[in-house]
Formats: C-alpha cells, structure tokens, sequence
C-alpha cells in the first residue's frame, strides 16, 4: 500500500467517525472548518488517484445529479407491518394473547419509539453497506442505495467489531426531521409549490427523488430498531438492538418493562417527552424481547403475534394570544398572523399561526387576549382552529382587520370577489419590493445562490436594487461597499447572476411574479407562447383559452404587462442577456398530442427515466399528476408499478399504458 492510498483510508476512517460523533451522538470532537479541511483533503486526494475510488467513501455522501430509475428487488424476509392498538386494554389483550401463543410461558417486554418516517432495509456483507431497498409491498421494494448512501446517520462501513456478522439486515426509519422538513415547506410554499402534508411524506418523496445531491441537501435522517439474519449471537431483541448502537448505527431508546404498569408508565411518560424529539413519532412499539419466542408466536399473513404498535391520540394545545400582526407578501396581500405564547406541538415550538384572512378572524371571532386552540394540520404548518370563549379576558375587543398598509400606510384594496386585501402600493413598499426580489432569485426561479431575505432587504435599502433588473447592474464593488459584506459573499452572488442567464425561458416567466402564475403555469405559457413578445401581446380573451389557464389568471397576465414598469423591466431583463423564448432544442420535441391530458406515471421503465418522461409529457401538451383519479388520462405504466396505483386505475377504468405504447403516442 502506497503512501497515498494509506492517507485515504486513515481520512475516510477519521471522517466517518467524525461524521458518527456529529449526526449520531450528537458530540462532535472537531470544529465545522476542521472537519471541512479533512474532508477537501480526501476528495482532492481522491480526484489524483482515481485508481483508489470507493462508492462508500465519505466524499459520496453529497450525491449526484445523474438521474437513475429505480429497480425493484425481492426482500430476503418479508416486511411486515404491525397491528395497532389505541389504549392500555388493547395492549393488554396482546399481551395476554401472546403469553397464550406460548402456552403461559411468562415473557418480557421491550418498549421503543415508533418514528413516523417511512421504512427502509439495508443489507451489510464484510461490514460494507451493499443494498439499501424501500418496504414496497412488503414483499419486494424500490432499491435507492445511491439515495440512503447520502444520509449521515446511515454507517457506510462498519470496522474494528469482533461480533459483526459476516452478512446482516437492519431496517428502520428514514426520518425527515422536523427543522429540515420546515425548511422545506417554507421553499416550496415560497416558491408556490404544493406543501408536504408532514415529515413521513416529505421523507418518502425525497427517498425516491433521481436526483441524489436533492436527496442530500434536504438533510434525511436514518433511525434503526431491528436487526435479522441467519445465526447471530444474540438472544433477546434488546441485545441485538445494543449491538446495533455499538456498531455505530443510530436507535431510539429501549426499555425492558416488567409489568403492565411499567408499560402504563412507559405511555405516560412518552406521550409527553416525545413533543420534545427532533423528528415525527406517532406512538410506541411493545415487543416480546425473547428472539426464540418472537420465532415460535411467528406471524399472521399481515404482522407478526410478537409486537403491536401503540398509536397516540392527535396533538391539540391551547395558548393565549399575545397580539395580531398584519404582514405584507410580494403580491401585496396582507397576512394576519396570530402571534402566541410559545407552546409545544408535534415537535416543535410554535410562536404563530396564519389567520389568513378577514373573513377567518371574524368567523373565529377572536378577541384580544383569548386563549386559541392550535393544531398542526396533517402535522405542517400550525393552524388556529377554535377559541376558548370561558376563558375570555373581561373587556376585551375583538380583533379588527387593518384598513391600510403596516408597511407603507397606503389605503388597503378589497380584491373583488375574494378575501383577500391588498395594498397597491407595488413601487413603494418595502416588503412587496424585497418579496420580488426573493421570489426573482429562488431555486426554482433565476438560481442565484447568496441572496435570502436580508441580504434582499440590505440590497433593496442601500438604493442598489429597487427592481430585479437592477440584479443585473451589480458589480464587485458596489457588494463589497455593503456593510458586512465580503469579497467572497460578492462574488457568489455575481457567479449566480451570470448563471441565471442561462435559466430557461418557462422560470424566467415564473421569476417576474406574475399574480397567480406558478412555476406549472409558466411553463403551459411558455410551451403554448415560444416567447416574451406573444406572451405581452395576447389578449385575455387567448391567453384564456390556452389549457388550465382560464379568465382569472389570463386577466391577471394582462394587467401586469399593462404597467409600463414592468414592461421596462423585462426589457432590461432582455437587454442583460436572460432567456425570453424557448430555445430551438425545446421548440423542436414540442408537439399538442397529450393536450389536455392528465398523466399518472408509476414503475421502473428501460428507455427513458421517469424524470424524462414527465418531461416529454409536459413538452407534449400534457400534465404531470401524482395521484390517480377519474379525471386521470391515462397510467403511463413500467415495470412493478405500484399495486395500489394498478387496482385504483382498475376499479376507475383508466387506461393503463406501457412505455412502448407511449412513444408511439407522441411519435417517437
């Protein structure tokens, strides 16, 4: 072994352990600069010597952007689910149920965590980590090895134990937790995309993204609770489960429960505690601890007789109203918010919660100073959805909506038809002006990397950014005169503007903020108007015409390109180089064959991957759907679609199509 291939081995055996300390004990020995030196240290080493390249390697936990469909792969032992229980009685019956199964042989009891996450088998050979696979239909299931490969608390490869089996199977959670998931929301509600309805959801979706280095950035976590394979050396579960935590692996916490009443105890005490996780759980898991009984109670056809799930009751606080706050969004809506007393739900502190509009105050009828029942809706954002009237202060006013702007002061509009108000005040509001100038550089819009919120705000009250266009105006020296601003946060944000020249004429359409035009809509608009030119030159009654657009929406296109100041700046967008019409390669694949169609895509497919047909779905004419329904079009099918998918699209009639059938479809 040569000196370089040995300092690569010692780096990747220091920085996994680093890693472990960081995201697994949560105590890290080494500083964030330290660790990022060693870690620069390896991937330049690695890039020399390619000839010493490892797919395990620490240096792979960023992923790639290389888009891979899925394959399908049969467990080696069936993954089952458990059977629920939603009070002490039914745990009781289990309990009973089992000590009967054993012919009153007595037993003991293991209580642990159930996380809310979804499911995940990953199979180890030598230590190494070989195939990571979904739970599917509990008989076979997706294998995202190159997804869960970038999940910091999953070991990649496990040395120096005595009593590591030569081959084995752990099976956890993969969990998005609540900070991450958060932030994600928070992007894709900026950015005007569907929310995740909670973190389970969010974990599955990121789990089976194409893209790996997606995968990586929105920061999954991984917890474990069972481990299989033939002759370990273990004979309880809490033993093989201690094992684990040795080898590096993270678990929740276990305890050994002697009685019914520690089991009670146990439920009381986590029905509080667990509020205070980092991640999403949605109950307790109660199992026999004994492997040889686990094995003769054995399964039904669906869960095994030896564990039971105990399922909490939905979370529910109330807390006093501090105060109503009215904020102002980049399309000049105003917002109340109600701000509280902080309180704890579903893992987090909540401090606000959005009443949304007029109309929601006066139905609620909130009044200064109540006490509000809040509730997570499907576990995401924080939602008001009662009020404590025994509880209420003597004297106290109901909350009254604003009549001008908090911001600017200007005159408030009623948008007709709707709840909504609206301060009109677009050029001389300062939350309107940033929220364009935030919307304009997101990651689904221009991509310019460095500018969030207060660096928007900075830009926009030192007088060097008043529209988007002015982004195009910046200079190295214009940033570096900023206060606290550096040459290097200057020059990321001018790589990022370049960048965005290149950005596709469909989010250029999206980054202007037209009123009610998301990310889907500019790209219909710019698939049906090849440019900017036709697109401010239709009229509303075209505009309508063109699919899921409609009156509302072709009105509103009209009315922003009817202020001269918009056409200005789309101009100077022009004039600085950004894309305004399809180019000649999205112009030539494009054809109306799918027009109006509502496509459902579910399998693994040999010719194309899935990320590409949507994208020749939507080149075509056609729309993207998630879920199958009776306005569905069509399944475009691979192989192993999904059962639940297949027996919906039965029972409704929609027609089930192969990847063959379907480039004939579109003339390929």
């Amino acid at each position: 072994m040569d000196l370089f291939e040995q300092r690569i081995k010692e780096l990747r055996e220091i920085i996994n352990r680093h890693n472990h300390n960081y995201y697994v004990l949560n105590a890290p020995t080494v500083s964030d600069q330290e660790f990022d030196a060693l870690l620069r240290e390896l991937q330049d080493l690695e890039r020399d010597y390619p000839q010493y390249q490892d797919p395990l390697s620490p240096t792979q936990r960023v992923g790639s952007d290389i888009s891979k469909g899925f394959t399908q792969v049969r467990h080696e032992r069936p993954m089952m689910s458990l059977s629920n229980s939603y009070n002490i009685d039914e745990v009781q019956d289990f309990l009973r149920r089992a000590q009967e199964g054993l012919g009153g042989e007595s037993s003991e009891i293991v209580g642990e965590m159930k996380y809310d996450g979804t499911s995940i088998s990953i199979t180890y050979e030598q230590g190494r980590l070989v195939r990571a696979v979904t739970r599917g239909d509990g008989v076979q299931g997706d294998d995202v090895t190159a997804n869960v490969i970038t999940i910091k608390t999953v070991p990649l490869e496990i040395t120096g134990m005595e009593d590591l089996p030569e081959k084995f199977e752990v099976r956890g959670e993969i969990l998005l937790p609540w900070k991450n998931f958060e932030k994600l929301n928070e992007e894709r509600q900026f950015n005007e995309e569907p929310l995740f309805a909670n973190p389970r959801n969010a974990a599955a979706g990121t789990l089976k993204l194409q893209n790996s280095a997606e995968v990586s950035r929105r920061g999954l976590d991984a917890v474990f609770y069972f481990l299989l394979g033939d002759n370990l050396p273990f004979e309880t579960h809490y033993d093989s489960i201690m094992a684990l935590k040795r080898w590096g692996f993270k678990t929740g916490e276990l305890s050994i429960l002697p009685s019914i009443d520690a089991v009670k105890d146990f439920i009381s005490h986590w029905d509080v505690e667990r509020k205070k996780l980092p991640v999403a759980t949605d109950g307790l898991v109660f199992k026999i601890n004994s492997l040889r009984q686990q094995l003769n109670l054995g399964a039904t056809a669906k869960s095994p007789r030896w564990a039971i799930a105990y399922k909490f009751a939905p979370e529910r606080e109330c807390t006093q109203l501090q105060y109503v706050s009215f904020e102002v969004g980049r399309t000049g809506v105003i917002t109340p918010v109600a701000n509280l007393d902080p309180v704890l739900l579903s893992g987090t502190i909540v401090k606000r919660a959005s009443l949304h509009n007029a109309d929601i105050i006066e139905q609620l009828g909130i009044h200064e100073g109540d006490m509000l029942y809040v509730e997570k809706g499907g576990e995401i954002i924080p939602k008001i959805v009662g009020v404590d009237e025994k509880r209420r202060l003597d004297g106290s006013k109901p909350i009254t909506f604003v009549t001008e702007c908090p911001s600017c002061g200007t005159p408030l509009k009623r948008i007709e038809g709707e709840a909504a108000w609206v301060c009109p005040n677009k050029w001389g509001c300062g939350p309107q002006i940033c929220g364009r100038i935030e919307h304009f550089v997101g990651r689904h819009a221009m991509d310019i990397d460095g500018i969030g919120e207060e660096v928007a705000v900075l830009l926009n009250k030192s007088g060097l950014v008043n529209d988007v266009a002015d982004l195009y105006d910046l200079t190295q020296e214009k940033l570096v005169a900023l206060d606290r601003f550096q040459q290097r946060s200057a020059q990321r944000i001018l790589r990022g503007i370049e960048a965005s020249r290149q950005v596709p004429f469909a989010r250029v359409i999206f980054a202007l903020s037209i009123p009610f035009v998301g990310e889907t809509t500019g790209k219909v608009l710019a698939r049906h108007t090849h440019d900017i030119d036709t697109l401010m030159s239709l009229p509303a009654e075209q505009l309508a015409g063109i699919p899921e657009i409609g009156p509302k929406i072709a009105q509103s296109i009209v009315d922003f390109f009817a202020e001269e100041r918009n056409r200005v700046i789309v101009e100077r967008l022009r004039a600085a180089g950004l894309q305004m019409a399809l180019s000649e390669e999205e112009t030539a694949g494009q054809s109306d064959k799918l027009e109006g169609k509502k496509v459902v895509i579910s399998g693994v497919f040999a010719k194309h991957s899935r990320e590409e047909y949507k994208a020749l779905i939507e080149q075509n004419g056609g729309k993207n759907v998630s879920s199958i329904s009776s306005a569905t079009s069509f399944v475009l099918a691979g192989e192993n679609m999904g059962p639940a998918k297949l027996e919906k699209a039965r029972k409704l009639g929609i027609d089930i199509i192969d990847e063959e059938e379907f480039l004939e479809m579109i003339g390929q």
